[in-house]
């Protein structure tokens, strides 16, 4: 459908529930790549899984990490993923192959991981506990940004929208503005309550149009400020906030925040229950509160970037919320009606006549005339929700969709090739190289894959017992820390459950055992192919 034709001139933001997308899996993170044809959800078990958002499918199953993927962003040309695990690893996925390119190992927990919007060789990680990082994939090196306070080092941290600046946010409320080339300090400001109190940053997210940006504090007040008026004010400076966002009535604290595609609208999830809240940006009013369903927690949210559809995460699960399309038949033919009841229709006398011979020739005059005019079919405009404004032209390279490989049901009534089960006998009966070869191709098993490089990275002063927020629950002591990630090969000890898969070779044999390196090496060798693998291990 064209774009264009996509701007409602009523509300622009979403109404009611429109389904769910169930991993198997428990989801824990989503991210919309720039297009917002593809999602990406980072799992309970390690797994990125790639819905193809136009058809509601799972286009592609990466087994990415042992342990839950917390953090997730797409690469502006949609050909690579960053994601970081509660294991303290950031990896760099190749979408198409599914291979892993980079693995960074942190000393504590990562919180967030950013593509650089225009560099995607940039890389922005949040550990727990330190300062933030930049990665820089083509030579493996990292540049720690300078922190206002050594003392305080829960920092988070943003890239602007084109990245000319990272904005850092620390638990005593300053916010440094840095330039990203030379990491300089350009402004700065510190964000206090109404009695000059200081609040602890949470988050910070930037709009996909225009200069405005949210910053999510602890005193559960969501404050919105224009970004040109913060370089304007330099360092030290006051600058006041456009809006100021909050529940008054349940003093609702927030756990994610973000702004609509065309940054009209803010959403920001319940820290408390699954509820999203959105509010008009210019004006600031609350337009609607969609209510999921009652006793879950929110983890994540994502705002569509081109349609007003909102993608949440509670209970291991993704909701949709779009708003309700309604059929209106008359828009495909201005004299089209609709009937209530059958009429009995009155045929005209000329209605059916291949020609009608009382039908004079109007002569051609003004716009009449000017049908006749050739009209250019051929070329293709771009589609302005998908260019910037400071850019003319679409990305040609872009990755907006995915392929999606046939499933075969039966595998071993394969007609190409001897039954799966037969492969290992005849590779040993067989000597030659070659029929090795050829055995191995018509079995479809892939080459080993080379291992990625993995690059260790050494922060000053960071405590190394850091648990991840997502492992640390509070309640009765049955933490999900028992409960995440693959099984670590104990025989005859895993319990059961959604939460811990177990590993079969072949399909058949027993689980499998060894070291944690072993497994994730036969886990990327041999990725699920679709939802039908999954729940085999499961």
């Amino acid at each position: 459908m064209n774009l264009e034709l996509l701007e409602s001139f009523g509300q622009n933001y979403p109404e009611e529930a429109d389904g769910t997308l169930d991993c198997i899996s428990m989801a824990l993170t989503c991210t919309f790549n720039r297009w917002g044809t593809l999602l990406a959800v980072g799992c309970n078990d390690g797994r990125i899984v790639i819905w193809d958002f136009l058809t509601r499918g799972i286009a592609k199953i990466i087994s990415a990490h042992i342990h839950p993927v917390c953090s997730l962003c797409w690469s502006r040309d949609g050909h690579k993923l960053v994601s970081a695990s509660t294991d303290n690893i950031v990896s760099q996925w190749d979408v198409l192959s599914g291979d892993c390119d980079q693995r960074f190992r942190f000393p504590s927990p990562i919180l967030k991981v950013q593509y650089h919007p225009r560099d995607q060789n940039k890389v922005l990680v949040c550990p727990m506990k330190s300062a933030p990082v930049m990665l820089t994939l083509s030579d493996s090196k990292h540049v720690v940004l300078p922190v206002d306070d050594d003392s305080d080092l829960n920092v988070v941290a943003s890239f602007d929208r084109r990245g000319e600046y990272i904005y850092t946010g620390n638990a005593k409320g300053k916010i440094l503005v840095l330039k990203t080339d030379s990491q300089d300090l350009v402004a700065s400001f510190r964000v206090t309550t109404g009695t000059s109190n200081t609040t602890a940053i949470k988050s910070i997210e930037f709009a996909r149009k225009g200069s405005c940006f949210l910053i999510n504090t602890a005193d559960r007040i969501i404050r919105v400020y224009d970004g040109r008026e913060i370089l304007t004010c330099g360092r030290d400076g006051e600058p006041e906030p456009m809006q100021k966002l909050q529940d008054l009535v349940n003093r609702t604290p927030w756990k994610k925040c973000c702004f609509s595609g065309d940054g009209e609208y803010i959403v920001a999830g319940s820290a408390r229950q699954h509820a999203l809240y959105i509010w008009e940006k210019s004006i600031g009013n609350l337009v609607k509160i969609l209510h999921g369903t009652r006793g879950e927690l929110l983890l994540d949210v994502a705002w569509h970037p081109v349609r007003p559809i909102i993608a949440s995460i509670s209970s291991g699960v993704v909701s949709i919320w779009a708003q309700n399309q309604v059929e209106n038949w008359s828009a495909f033919a201005p004299d089209f009606k609709e009937l209530d009841e059958n009429v009995e229709y009155e045929e005209r006398e000329s209605e059916f006549d291949i020609e009608d011979e009382d039908k004079s020739e109007p002569e051609q005059t003004g716009a009449d005339a000017a049908e006749d005019e050739e009209v250019d079919v051929t070329s293709v405009d771009p589609i302005a929700a998908f260019c910037s404004s400071d850019e003319e032209l679409e990305d040609s390279k872009a990755l907006l969709y995915l392929p999606i490989a046939p499933e075969v049901e039966d595998p071993e009534e394969n007609p190409y090739g001897p039954p799966p089960d037969a492969v290992p006998t005849s590779l040993m009966d067989e000597g030659a190289s070659s029929e090795k070869k050829r055995q191995s191709s018509a079995d479809g098993s892939q080459p080993p894959k080379k291992k990625p490089k993995t690059t260790n990275i050494e922060l000053q002063g960071v405590p190394n017992d850091e648990v991840h927020p997502l492992l640390g629950v509070k309640g009765d002591g049955k933490s999900k820390k028992k409960q995440a990630g693959r099984p670590k090969g104990s025989k005859g000890k895993e319990r059961e459950s959604p939460f811990n898969p177990k590993l079969y070779k072949g399909g058949r044999g027993s689980p499998l055992e060894g070291s944690a390196e072993g497994r994730v090496q036969a886990g990327l060798s041999q990725p699920p192919a679709a939802g039908g693998a999954i729940s085999e291990l499961l």
